[in-house]
């Protein structure tokens, strides 16, 4: 199988402005790819590899990167596009680039030139698409990216607290190409290209469109589908939320694109329907797309500013995309899919021998990896049985009895990669999954001896079992034997290394008691953990279900939420119990959960009696913070104040009736 990418490939950026276009000699474009990213002509940069894919394709690309919202002006460079305008927010979804846990306004964005805040608006596809259509009235308009892949159907929006509408309803796009996009993108182009029109384009798979109120929607099978389910309407999944749980589930039951069924879901008189995935990429299919002549490096006319994001990958290689974890809390398996496409061992050193001879390169690998480093050419080891498999993870609860796990095919692409010339290290910074490492003590044994700087990443993410479990994640003794077994394993090579635990704090189920537990987890096994995650739910997610509803959409269980900015500052404090500027969170934890014997000098204590002087000084630097704060609008408003603003008027209710809040939004005139 191929994705016949026959026309001759420049090794030349894709043009960024008019004066680039005419240049090339051309006098308009197929298709302008609109991009919250700088432009990064780099396979992990989905604005290059996209645009790269249908260069190879034969048609005619520019790249609008970054460009001004506030007028559709930047739109009109490149001329009317003669296929389409292609939109994307860029690698992440917008709110979660702007704004932390505590819905505060990031200081810095890691995918824009010198890591500068404001170069792309809250729900970046929204006006992106909008702006589109303002130059170009009549130019079909395609979003895509994760932000739009996640939002396809309704969805919890953490930032407003609300239950959103489709993306399609209120960008107006003509298509959502969700998931990776390669196949999807590509008959799109293929298919205006040939004069089709594009309600014509309705059974490509991995596609998402809008009918209006006087179109049917559609029933029974299709081209691309063998059946039809309609989901609870975008009505009953706002006001009631076992109608938003069966949302969920259904609409997780339905990604095996194998067996997927088409979805589609009433928005008042109009209807969003949802085709099945596109299929994956085929070994062969993923080697041509790596092997598109990327220059691996910014677009020139950034000139020496640093794109932070493109200085962790820059050294770095995928090997495989997919995840068959199924974490709840993760966006990875929604989006790339549960199935693993891989490269074949010799088109990874290729490309591995192509960075070598790259100027500068000064010898190290960063990473050969993917979401999983260590599920490289892993897959079900019956087909038939794939086809109709439903299950959202292949290793949990427990790990899949047909699942392959053989870790032959990776050990080989590691040795061989050690042995390129100009190559003196070759790492493994992608997260492993210890489950499946745990399997094949030569992997761990070839992992210590050759592929880690120090430090391993893993993700245990809790040790409460009902929190674990809601996650889809392994027990926490897992972690500790795999501990073990990695420090054993580099002893024995004459290292000393050690792993770097990853955990989440308020995640559904977890509470300031499990919070407790997990504390005294990490201080029993004298782990201190240098980076910890709040959780955010993320549009589509099982894991945003559980926080929006209170309720496990798999089982219709109840699930303890924590909410509070408050206590979710005191549950990302006791990760960290250990840092004297967390004491007095640490404090208020374990007096709220009556937990005082943890205060003290005692083998299991978490903090002194008498606060270190460090935690005084700190306290007070967040007080004069706090109120400099107040003043600056660092925050997603809501609420009284931001009911005052909007309306000139007192808000009046309940704090009940006044939700859901309005979001002033993003400021980009907001320095650091």
């Amino acid at each position: 199988m191929s994705l016949t990418l026959t026309n001759p490939r420049s090794s030349a950026p894709l043009p960024m402005s008019r004066e680039e276009m005419l240049a090339r000699g051309w006098d308009e474009v197929d298709v302008v790819f609109v991009t919250g990213d700088a432009y990064v002509d780099h396979p992990s940069f989905a604005n290059g590899l996209i645009a790269r894919l249908l260069e190879a394709a034969g048609f005619r690309v520019a790249v609008l990167a970054q460009p001004d919202w506030r007028s559709c002006e930047p739109w009109r460079q490149f001329g009317r596009p003669r296929l389409f305008f292609a939109i994307s927010a860029g690698n992440m979804d917008s709110m979660i680039n702007h704004y932390t846990a505590s819905r505060k306004v990031r200081n810095d964005d890691a995918y824009s030139p010198d890591g500068a805040i404001g170069r792309r608006p809250d729900r970046a596809t929204l006006a992106y698409c909008q702006r589109s259509r303002e130059a170009f009235p009549g130019v079909p308009v395609v979003a895509g990216g994760v932000e739009a892949s996640l939002r396809r159907i309704a969805h919890y929006d953490y930032w407003s607290d609300t239950v959103r509408r489709s993306i399609l309803m209120d960008s107006k796009a003509d298509l959502v190409a969700f998931g990776m996009g390669e196949r999807t993108v590509l008959e799109i182009a293929r298919c205006l290209a040939a004069g089709r029109a594009l309600h014509e384009l309705r059974d490509i798979r991995g596609v998402a469109y809008r009918l209006g109120a006087s179109e049917p929607p559609p029933t029974g099978s299709g081209p691309c589908c063998p059946d039809t389910i309609e989901l609870p309407t975008y009505e009953a999944a706002t006001a009631d939320p076992l109608a938003f749980c069966e949302m969920t589930r259904i609409s997780h039951l339905e990604t095996n694109p194998h067996n997927a069924r088409r979805l589609v879901q009433r928005h008042g008189r109009e209807t969003v329907v949802v085709n099945p995935p596109a299929l994956p990429l085929e070994q062969d299919e993923m080697d041509e797309v790596y092997a598109l002549p990327f220059t691996r490096r910014p677009h020139p006319s950034y000139g020496s500013a640093r794109i932070p994001a493109f200085e962790v990958v820059e050294n770095s290689v995928q090997i495989m995309r997919g995840c068959f974890g199924g974490c709840t809390f993760c966006s990875i398996t929604a989006h790339e899919g549960r199935i693993i496409q891989s490269r074949s061992k010799d088109s990874i050193i290729t490309e591995i021998k192509l960075l070598a001879s790259q100027p500068g390169f000064k010898g190290t690998v960063s990473d050969i990896g993917g979401p999983t480093a260590n599920m490289y050419q892993m897959k079900c080891t019956r087909p038939e049985v794939e086809a109709k498999c439903r299950r959202l993870s292949c290793v949990h609860p427990t790990v899949c009895k047909l699942l392959g796990t053989d870790h032959g095919p990776l050990k080989d692409v590691m040795r061989e990669a050690r042995t390129v010339e100009g190559v003196k290290r070759v790492l493994v910074a992608s997260g492993v999954r210890m489950d499946l490492a745990r399997r094949d003590p030569e992997y761990l044994q070839e992992l210590a001896a050759h592929h880690v700087g120090g430090h391993l990443k893993v993700a245990p993410e809790h040790t409460d079992p009902e929190v674990l479990n809601l996650m889809k994640k392994p027990s926490a003794d897992d972690y500790v034997e795999f501990d073990k077994a990695f420090r054993a394993a580099s002893q024995r090579v004459g290292k000393k290394q050690f792993t770097v635990p990853y955990f989440i704090a308020s995640h559904p189920g977890s509470g300031v008691e499990e919070m407790i537990d997990l504390a005294l987890f990490l201080k029993r096994n004298s782990y201190k953990p240098d980076q910890v995650q709040d959780f955010i739910p993320s549009p589509f997610d099982i894991a945003a279900c559980m926080y929006h509803t209170g309720l496990d959409p798999m089982t219709r269980q109840p699930v303890k939420i924590v909410k509070g900015l408050k206590d979710r500052r005191m549950q990302r404090a006791l990760l960290q119990f250990f840092k004297p500027e967390n004491y007095f969170e640490v404090r208020r934890a374990l007096e709220q959960a009556g937990r005082q014997d943890l205060i003290g000098s005692g083998c299991d204590c978490l903090i002194p009696e008498r606060p270190p002087q460090e935690a005084l000084d700190h306290k007070r630097r967040e007080a004069t913070r706090a109120f400099t704060e107040q003043t600056s609008g660092d925050h997603i408003r809501g609420g009284p104040a931001a009911a005052r603003e909007q309306t000139g008027r007192p808000a009046t209710g309940s704090r009940k009736q006044r939700r859901p809040r309005k979001s002033v939004g993003y400021r980009p005139h907001r320095g650091k």
